[in-house]
């Protein structure tokens, strides 16, 4: 009985320690992705800014600007490109509008954003683009792949078409979340002009005739829970001027605007709580799961050796021949 007992306890430890690596080297990276109907909102602000009015075309100095960033999963889009390309593929039609402080459209820019939904590598169909301006992407945009690794990425921006590293400046605690922290600057680049102008009349073809352009730089930062690779705050030190030309008189630069915009406080907090809670399904997947089956699958091992052993013993003690009580020879039993 006990010899029974002994190999069906061998044979669930066979099989948890085959489900182990299984759950994490197969399963993990097939059930870890990005749904394709993903919605999210930020709201991030800059508080004071410096703007420009462009009825003056001078800068002047607002108590706030807002960007609402939108990312939409465009499912529909999703499913056409995943047939042609056989992959799990997300689409994100994303767009970042930015609000003065009345609450008047400052510019607002469209993208499209498709990659991988298990390696948020760029899938280069379905019509990626920014402000309807056709690109090819290179690296990530927005999230960083599950499980993301100490070393620097190529992250894309959006206002130059271009990519460029993103670096890993060292691992820190950010409201009780281990997090890696990531910086990239782009420095002064002439970038395209929003095909959507704040002022009626005014529009990129009318700048461009006047013979002024648009340039940029930012110093760009993250905190990027690794686990998911979901950020969980971001922040930009932003600025952007006109140069050049008739439009800005006996000046050879304005400043658009300039500020240091960060995550509002309500969506850390919604982030860092989203973010908790699928840092526990990813852990599940990776960790839990196959550490616990390995450690079950040891525990079963052991047990049926111990039975086994108890049951040899048992048996070698059943095989050997009870001795007789008989007195010996030449001594006198008292």
């Amino acid at each position: 009985m006990r010899r029974r007992a002994s190999l069906v306890l061998l044979a669930f430890a066979v099989f948890f320690a085959a489900l182990a690596p299984l759950l994490r080297w197969y399963g993990y990276p097939r059930l870890a992705k990005i749904p394709p109907s993903e919605y999210q909102t930020a709201v991030l602000e800059a508080r004071p800014a410096t703007l420009l009015d462009y009825g003056t075309m001078k800068p002047r100095t607002v108590s706030k600007v807002s960007i609402v960033q939108t990312l939409r999963g465009n499912v529909a889009a999703a499913e056409k490109v995943g047939k042609a390309t056989g992959r799990d593929v997300v689409v994100w039609d994303a767009l970042s509008y930015v609000a003065g402080p009345d609450g008047a459209m400052v510019s607002k820019i469209p993208e499209r954003y498709v990659f991988d939904a298990h390696s948020q590598d760029p899938v280069h169909a379905g019509g990626e683009h920014v402000d309807g301006d056709a690109v090819r992407r290179e690296g990530i945009e927005y999230k960083w792949p599950f499980l993301t690794e100490k070393r620097d990425y190529r992250y894309f921006d959006a206002q130059t078409r271009t990519s460029a590293p993103i670096h890993y400046k060292g691992t820190r605690t950010f409201r009780g979340l281990k997090v890696y922290y990531f910086e990239q600057t782009i420095p002064w680049t002439r970038v395209p002009l929003p095909k959507t102008m704040p002022v009626d009349g005014v529009t990129p073809e009318t700048v461009r005739k006047a013979g002024t352009s648009r340039w940029y730089s930012t110093k760009r930062m993250f905190w990027v829970e690794p686990t998911t690779g979901a950020p969980v705050n971001g922040q930009e030190i932003h600025r952007e001027e006109l140069r050049g030309g008739t439009l800005l008189g006996d000046r050879g630069r304005v400043t658009v605007f300039s500020g240091h915009v960060k995550m509002r406080e309500d969506y850390v907090r919604h982030t860092v709580d989203l973010v908790t809670s699928q840092r526990r399904l990813v852990l599940l997947l990776t960790t839990w799961l196959p550490g616990g089956f390995l450690a079950l699958g040891t525990a079963l091992f052991a047990l049926a050796l111990l039975l086994e052993a108890r049951g040899r013993a048992a048996r070698h003690q059943r095989s050997v021949p009870a001795l007789a009580s008989t007195p010996v020879p030449g001594i006198r039993p008292r």
